[in-house]
């Protein structure tokens, strides 16, 4: 396989070098070699690019500072968006290395909340294509698609994350504008995890849309066709994954966004016939339980002794749920004594045995009805979130449904009064989509809520002191799950690697060290996070027999040698025939 270009080391220097066969020109079309005025004087002699750039050799903390002052004279949001992707399709260093330096500021823009408007105007802001699009009607052609894909790295695709586009964030149905989620975690793999991008392939399967907007708009750039179903949903999803075995064996693939009958159904049939997860459930889980591990820590409890009401029974539920169960359970509770601490709440209320619609996951954990005195002849009524509040005395609130202020004055305050320190967390993304608002969580509980959220949200002024709202961003899970699996060389993504992940994240928790931090680290952190949390998933491989016992160190040696670092590398011009994979 010929690759555009190999990243090398001078033996005699011990230096890195980047080798390439392609022109000039070509230089400057590729966003992964492309360094715009910063090709420094011998590059422009050596690759024929003279007369093609400005006279000036820009270094690059120059060439940073102009872009990043177009980033901040931009009005809004979706500008700023749309200024980065420009950024990133025209110049992948540059755009890493300002993401890198600015995480915490920039994340919110290039995944949530912005990601969602991004992705409801994909079609509107479209500029240039990025990733595999694979489509419904080329499924006969999948080889040939595959086929397509750039090798532009020796060593080839380490990560593919796959949408179909049909719960983005909270937003619902957005066809092949779910492309931009994809895009954003891949480069949250980069930015996090130095997941090097010319490893990475975000991609869209386009089984057409239910979303009538979309399919009326004469500017929707995917497949105008209501959503495939059923079987034939099934052998598209099939031959997709056959195509990327073939291509590629090892990678590593993230399920994301998928609805909720097929997020499950499609991690249960693949994750044994191909190195896969599913974030939405596992990252999501892992997350979330990880700021709960540090919320009881403040408390000075263990989470086994919780009680837990969940808002929401879909496939983020799902996996908290699990991995809720998981944490107690390795505190020595049992599974049942561990499910019996979750109340779950979905649209036709508490989730109880007396109720005769529940799928298999509800099932699990419907509560027996006999639990709650005076409710026992009383199956026909729903028992509101209020009211189950009311009866379970939850010290843990979580929500996951996407229902904008759910968690109302009337919610959180019956909930303060049973316990002294309320653990709230309103997960839903975006933030039109939020179940509170952390400044409301703080002011009806008189400042004893320990709250975590989805979106990111300001620091809360009260009573004389700012409280710091910690973010359940994904982005402290995923990318390091990734490393981890890659640097061992894991055949397969487990469960217990995503508990292994929770608990070394809820290890850095601030709150160790100062009970009035928030429960997370900060986003700045988060490389560092990444790494400690790949140390534990690699670790946690080999202890499942899913990759090779390596010592410690060994371990990470290989997780440091995959931590790419944004930086412009000396360019040397070869034949072509040396540039191989």
């Amino acid at each position: 396989m010929t690759s555009l270009f190999a990243i090398c080391r001078d033996p005699a220097t011990g230096e890195q070098y980047l080798e390439t066969a392609l022109s000039g020109h070509a230089l400057l079309e590729h966003p992964m070699l492309n360094k715009g005025s910063a090709f420094s004087e011998a590059e422009r002699r050596e690759f024929g690019l003279l007369g093609l750039l400005p006279m000036s050799v820009t270094t690059p903390e120059t060439q940073l500072a102009r872009i990043y002052g177009n980033y901040k004279a931009k009005t809004t949001d979706l500008e700023r968006y749309i200024h980065l992707i420009s950024l990133q399709d025209r110049n992948e260093t540059a755009f890493h290395r300002l993401i890198s330096e600015h995480l915490a500021e920039m994340m919110p823009i290039i995944y949530t909340p912005v990601v969602g408007e991004a992705c409801q105007n994909y079609s509107r802001i479209y500029r240039r294509p990025r990733g595999l699009y694979v489509s419904w009607p080329q499924r006969h052609e999948l080889d040939a698609v595959f086929a397509n894909v750039a090798e532009s790295i020796a060593g080839g695709i380490d990560v593919i994350v796959a949408t179909d586009g049909e719960r983005i964030l909270g937003l619902g149905d957005l066809g092949v504008g779910g492309m931009g989620i994809p895009v954003g975690k891949l480069a949250l793999y980069t930015a996090c995890a130095g997941i090097h991008p010319a490893a990475t392939l975000p991609v869209i399967l386009d089984v057409g849309t239910n979303n009538q907007s979309l399919l009326d708009d004469p500017l929707y750039v995917g497949w105008r066709h209501e959503r495939i179903r059923g079987a034939e949903y099934d052998e598209f999803v099939e031959a997709f994954v056959v195509a990327v075995r073939k291509r590629f064996p090892r990678v590593l693939l993230q399920w994301e966004d998928f609805a909720k009958n097929n997020a499950t159904r499609l991690l249960e049939r693949f994750r044994d016939q191909l190195c896969s997860f599913n974030d939405d459930i596992q990252g999501t889980g892992a997350v979330a339980v990880s700021a709960a591990l540090a919320a009881v820590a403040v408390k000075g409890e263990r989470i086994r002794d919780q009680r837990i009401v969940m808002l929401g029974a879909g496939s983020a539920a799902m996996g908290i749920c699990a991995q809720l169960v998981a944490a107690m359970m390795l505190e020595g509770a049992t599974e049942s004594q561990a499910m019996g601490n979750i109340c779950l709440v979905d649209s036709k209320g508490l989730v109880h045995d007396q109720r005769g619609d529940l799928d298999s996951f509800k099932r699990a954990y419907a509560q027996p009805l006999t639990r709650f005195a005076g409710r026992e002849n009383q199956c026909s009524d729903v028992i509101s979130l209020l009211e189950t509040v009311e009866l379970a005395r939850p010290q843990i609130l979580v929500g996951t449904a996407a229902q904008a202020h759910a968690f109302n004055e009337a919610v959180v305050r019956e909930m303060a009064a049973h316990t002294d320190r309320p653990i709230i967390f309103p997960l839903s993304n975006p933030t039109s989509k939020c179940e509170a608002h952390p400044a409301d969580l703080i002011r009806w509980t008189g400042g004893r809520a320990l709250v975590a959220t989805g979106s990111p949200f300001a620091d809360v002024h009260h009573d004389g002191r700012y409280v710091r709202i910690a973010q359940c961003n994904n982005a402290y899970v995923f990318p390091g799950v990734g490393l981890g699996v890659i640097a061992a060389q894991a055949t397969r993504v487990t469960d217990t690697m995503f508990v292994a992940a929770a608990r070394a994240l809820a290890e850095l928790s601030p709150v160790h060290a100062d009970m009035a931090a928030p429960l997370l680290p900060s986003l700045d952190e988060v490389r560092t996070v990444a790494r400690q949390v790949a140390v534990a998933v690699a670790e946690d491989a080999a202890r499942s027999g899913v990759a090779p016992r390596l010592p410690r160190e060994e371990l990470e040696r290989r997780i440091d040698e995959r931590m790419w670092t944004p930086r412009y590398l000396p360019y040397r011009r070869v034949r072509p025939e040396r540039c191989r994979g």
